[in-house]
């Protein structure tokens, strides 16, 4: 069987002919074996029909991306966008959006929702996502009965209990296709500087070796790296490598920002990967895409166009979007040899290369260093191996031998052993949903058809998750969001249910009298305030050095909410109130990046996610003079670099 131009491996034909048979499907398959046509099957079948197709994605960056792939292929006007930064015809047949926005329009029983007939759920395995995961689960749980499923994952070890809960609650066919055999086989290698590119079991029985002779010596094993004198493997020595086998192109995943940047800046100071005709070919592409935008003074753009002349690039979400877009369209025409990127780079559109390398196996998690997940290896070592290239894949990591974990490496290299589990969490979005739009038999039987409470009572027999919504409500209740008989929303109620995070810090901010007596640029800030969150990497800001305002605004806060009062980060107010007044204020973006050691692309998202949650207050707001407030506030923000981008 045929589609287009490919000739369908099994896996794709069994999917397809789910899919004639109007059932949902969830497909398990590893990265490279085109999924992704079973996507545009899905695309291609309904198109022409009266009713509209949700393709949603776990990031905005991917969402954009597929924006562009799919206007591409079947037409601008076929195609629309919606995320919280952008709405591009959305009136389309097919709309990409993320994931939170399609949830946000179940809950709040958006009209549109009725003209869907099939939601296409890319990396569904986000599902497992601490903070995020509960959004695809509700997505789910609030879809139409009429509205079709197709899941897409590298490898879902429990996918047919993931489809035997949405049977369970959608009361339709839900079948499981897998693959488990990738486009182009993979193989896992270790690297160390004395062994060189060694399996596994070869570093261990090294390992093993030379501990035994060690011991013999009267050596303790922590100290054995330096009484064997075995050297630290450095990425130039494993590149030289993968350079001298013909393993480039490379990815080289390291876990900071900062080391892709430096590792790039290091690699090439010591090896030119392209020729002339290249190098013209990169700065044309490079020039052609920034000329307009004025950024070239910014350091960002001045390292990466070092980097690239040499074939060599870095990539990570702290870049500006269009520096990001010119590393991609140069690594999938083969312009770039050596890519240093973070583990985002892994998640969207398939970009694979011939070897996939690894800084290290662990990472630190905001709270310490652990090695990594078995699907967050897999997610990253399966971009390795080109389909029509390559005969084989190559992932290899670096290992520290004084700290090394032999039994941890086999577990996570040897197959994703990760199922999908459930984060459903009772925020304060959905309650405030569920007692709006429901009864209380209604929110009950709601609440009985999560994915936790099909795994627990699977597991545990009943739950008391009843008991939990009771709880949140009385909260809520003695906040002033629910009504003292608990089924109807009183006036901040209703704002918050419009509010889709941090609902109670934004709807006392805007329903308590302060945003009301704040200037345009000072709620700007706050709402940056309440949204920042600190990175590992721990970001510098120069301060105002006057700081009357900061008081000004805490003092109204105190004396107008104590929820808003408890909730604000005063340090984050303070660190943050320059930088985003003085843009609110008309600065040049060359100006605000030196307020701070935030990456550029960073301070964009944050911008951007102000815009985004001012909107939403906008749209939860029937104060006609704060709706036009909060507009101000955002014509301060969308302009320029942030704007264009």
């Amino acid at each position: 069987m045929r589609f287009r131009e490919f000739e369908l491996d099994p896996f794709q034909e069994q999917a397809f002919e789910c899919i004639q048979k109007n059932n949902s499907v969830v497909v398990s398959a590893p990265t490279g074996t085109g999924k992704t046509l079973i996507a545009d099957f899905v695309i291609d079948r309904f198109k022409d029909s009266s009713k509209r197709i949700i393709y949603t994605s776990p990031i905005k960056a991917l969402s954009n991306q597929k924006f562009r792939q799919f206007s591409g292929i079947y037409g601008n006007e076929k195609v629309g966008l919606m995320t919280g930064d952008f709405v591009i015809n959305p009136n389309a047949q097919l709309i990409i959006m993320t994931t939170e926005i399609y949830r946000n329009m179940l809950v709040t029983k958006d009209e549109f929702v009725d003209s869907i007939s099939y939601v296409i759920f890319d990396e569904i395995h986000y599902i497992n996502d601490i903070e995020r995961g509960t959004v695809w689960e509700e997505a789910v749980i609030f879809s139409p009965e009429h509205v079709r499923f197709l899941c897409l994952s590298a490898t879902i070890p429990n996918a047919r209990d993931f489809a035997d809960w949405i049977e369970s609650i959608k009361s339709h066919k839900v079948d499981v296709v897998s693959n488990t055999k990738r486009a182009v086989p993979l193989k896992h290698f270790l690297y160390d500087k004395t062994v060189g590119i060694c399996t596994l079991d070869e570093l261990r029985s090294f390992y093993s070796h030379s501990l035994s002779r060690s011991r013999r010596k009267g050596f303790s094993r922590r100290n054995m790296k330096k009484q064997m004198q075995i050297p630290s493997a450095s990425h130039l020595d494993l590149i030289e490598t993968l350079s001298d086998e013909g393993f480039l192109p490379v990815i080289y995943f390291s876990f900071s920002r900062k080391e892709c940047e430096k590792k790039a800046q290091e690699l090439a100071r010591k090896k030119d990967f392209l020729s002339q005709e290249q190098k013209a070919e990169v700065m044309r592409v490079f020039s052609s895409k920034i000329s307009s935008l004025n950024i070239g003074s910014l350091l960002s753009v001045s390292l990466l166009r070092q980097t690239l002349n040499k074939g060599i690039a870095f990539h990570h979400a702290g870049l500006l979007p269009t520096l990001k877009e010119i590393v991609e369209e140069l690594f999938a025409q083969g312009l770039i040899r050596v890519l240093y990127a973070t583990e985002t780079f892994a998640v969207g559109v398939n970009m694979p290369a011939k070897s996939v390398s690894f800084d290290s196996l662990e990472k630190y998690d905001g709270i310490s260093f652990r090695y990594l997940t078995s699907k967050e290896y897999w997610q990253m070592a399966g971009r390795a191996g080109r389909r029509g290239i390559d005969e084989v894949g190559w992932a290899i990591a670096l290992v520290n031998m004084e700290f090394i974990d032999f039994n941890k490496i086999d577990y996570i290299t040897s197959g994703d052993k990760e199922p999908l589990i459930s984060r459903f969490q009772l925020t304060d979005n959905l309650i405030l949903n569920l007692v709006k739009n429901y009864d209380e038999g209604t929110i009950k039987e709601i609440l009985k058809k999560s994915f936790y409470y099909y795994l627990k009572r699977k597991s545990e027999g009943d739950i008391r998750i009843w008991a939990r919504f009771i709880n949140r409500r009385k909260k809520l209740k003695a906040y002033g969001y629910i009504s003292p008989d608990g089924k109807t929303l009183t006036q901040k109620g209703e704002f918050a249910s419009k509010i889709y995070d941090h609902e109670l810090e934004f709807t006392e901010l805007f329903t308590s009298g302060v945003a009301e007596k704040l200037s345009e640029p000072e709620i700007n800030a706050v709402v940056a305030a309440l949204l920042f969150d600190r990175k590992t990497e721990r970001e510098r800001f120069k301060l105002s050095r006057d700081r009357s305002s900061y008081h000004r605004i805490l003092n109204l806060i105190n004396s107008k909410s104590s929820i808003l009062s408890k909730k604000i980060n005063r340090n984050n107010l303070l660190r943050l109130m320059r930088l985003m007044m003085e843009w609110s204020e008309g600065a040049e973006f060359s100006d605000i990046v030196q307020l701070t050691s935030m990456r550029e692309g960073d301070i964009i998202r944050l911008f951007r996610q102000v815009i985004d949650f001012l909107g939403q207050a906008a749209k939860a707001s029937s104060d006609w003079g704060m709706i036009r407030k909060t507009e101000n506030c955002i014509s301060r923000l969308k302009r320029g670099i942030v704007e264009v981008l």
